[in-house]
């Protein structure tokens, strides 16, 4: 589709400094043809977790191999991922995509009480594992009559399945897919802090205290990416206008929570006096994050903060 010409300038918001404090963070607002952002105490290349709107580029690109006829919505996870005959093996990646696979939130995890202990003791990144061992963590987990349910399991199989299916891995995929094609030169996948870039901003956690980064090869397509406020911000214009690859993901295809939310390929489009918002929002041990969009009225938002308050409310607001 064709791009609109944008221009950027300073967003003046002086209620953001109440609302988002003394931490990290960024805020980018997109409205008629214009890209605001505003920092503090966050460079200007500095890259951020950006948790759980991850899934929103695993949805995108899913739709995107789905509309090339690289993968089909009925194929199930064990045509693209070793999975041999366990019971994930057999659940589709569409009921994937809208979180209706019966999958739980998390994998079966033998050492689940040391990792957590590990995280709230000393805010250590619990989703380290590889992708040999996701899938062997996905072989042993059951699968719970279909339904509404959020899982990040289900995304992390679902992303490394739609790349799997094209001979690629899912950071190279995002890169190739999404990244590349937008100019979105921060956005990486690191699979291990040795990956991580020099420009990548600690968050803070319970205390006030810094977060290990969360890293992972196998978590990459539920939580993996970093970018910087600028470029995701960039990411929301772009889903605004239409330009970015398996766009439909943010069409809503089914109820997800009662009658107000419907969700499509992981985006949740929110219904409220008249108002649709399309949106994802992540968390890690140290970040929060927020992309929405009116797009109705032509208006986006995308916001990153280093603490583990939720930033939902800010960024909702900028909306209205």
């Amino acid at each position: 589709m064709r791009r609109q010409s944008r221009r950027t300038t300073p967003l003046t918001e002086q209620s953001l400094l109440t609302d988002l404090g003394d931490v990290p963070w960024g805020v980018g607002l997109v409205e008629d043809g214009v890209v605001s952002t505003t920092r503090h105490r966050l460079p200007a290349d500095g890259d951020v977790e950006i948790g759980s709107v991850t899934k929103g580029v695993t949805g995108l690109l899913y739709r995107d191999a789905a509309e090339r006829g690289v993968v089909n919505p009925d194929d199930e996870l064990g045509r693209h991922l070793p999975l041999g005959d366990c019971p994930a093996a057999a659940v589709t990646l569409e009921s994937l995509a809208q979180h209706r696979s019966g999958l739980p939130r998390l994998p079966v995890l033998p050492d689940i009480w040391r990792r957590s202990w590990r995280m709230w003791r000393d805010l250590a990144n619990p989703y380290d594992d590889t992708l040999a061992e996701l899938l062997e963590q996905a072989r042993a987990t059951k699968v719970r009559r279909p339904r509404a349910s959020y899982s990040n399991l289900g995304f992390q199989l679902l992303g490394h399945a739609v790349a799997a299916a094209q001979d690629t891995t899912y950071a190279d995929l995002v890169r190739d897919r999404v990244a590349g094609p937008l100019g979105l030169e921060s956005w990486y996948v690191p699979a291990t802090p040795a990956d991580l870039s020099p420009h990548a901003v600690t968050g803070t956690g319970r205390g006030g205290r810094p977060a290990e980064a969360w890293t992972g090869e196998g978590l990459g397509p539920a939580g993996g990416i970093r970018s910087t406020v600028d470029d995701l911000t960039r990411f929301a214009a772009a889903l605004l206008d239409g330009d970015v690859v398996g766009i439909s993901a943010l069409d809503p295809t089914a109820r997800f929570t009662g009658r107000a939310v419907q969700v499509g390929a992981a985006w949740l489009t929110t219904e409220s006096r008249g108002q649709a918002i399309t949106w994802h929002n992540g968390g890690t041990g140290g970040w929060r994050s927020y992309v929405g969009l009116d797009r109705a009225a032509g208006r986006a938002v995308a916001v990153v903060r280093g603490t583990s308050r939720s930033v939902d409310g800010v960024g909702s607001s900028l909306l209205r």
